[in-house]
């Protein structure tokens, strides 16, 4: 009937209206995916894999909290690289807003890094 299928139409129609993420590890794991977009000028891995992202605070209010790091002190994007992970991080769905603090303790070392990214750097 008609009314059976208008009722279906709208069951279907549902999941679409709830399309940001809301589930903590949704919204976690698409700033993983945008933060892989994110690449340390002086090497060709993401800053993910190489480990320089030492937390991501995912607050109820979709504030996001990134503790990050460089591979050295002196790094020449150490003023531009934390407003690229700030901008990739509030582009996810369901991020208000987004905040990085960058730290250096731990100091990164290159243990921190990935399998993936020691294998393609050529680091065994």
């Amino acid at each position: 009937t008609r009314e059976k299928e208008l009722h279906m139409e709208q069951e279907s129609v549902k999941p679409a209206a709830t399309a940001a993420p809301t589930d903590p590890s949704d919204l976690e794991n698409g700033i993983v995916e945008a933060l892989k977009t994110v690449f340390d000028p002086e090497i060709p891995v993401d800053i993910y894999e190489l480990g320089l992202i030492y937390d991501i605070d995912i607050q109820e209010d979709g504030n996001v909290k990134v503790k990050m790091t460089l591979t050295a002190p002196g790094c020449p994007v150490a003023g531009s690289l934390p407003i690229e992970v700030k901008n990739k991080v509030e582009s996810v769905s369901g991020v208000t807003s987004a905040e990085v603090e960058l730290v250096w303790d731990p100091a990164w070392n290159p243990s921190m890094m990935s399998e993936a990214a020691r294998l393609q750097l050529g680091m065994f």
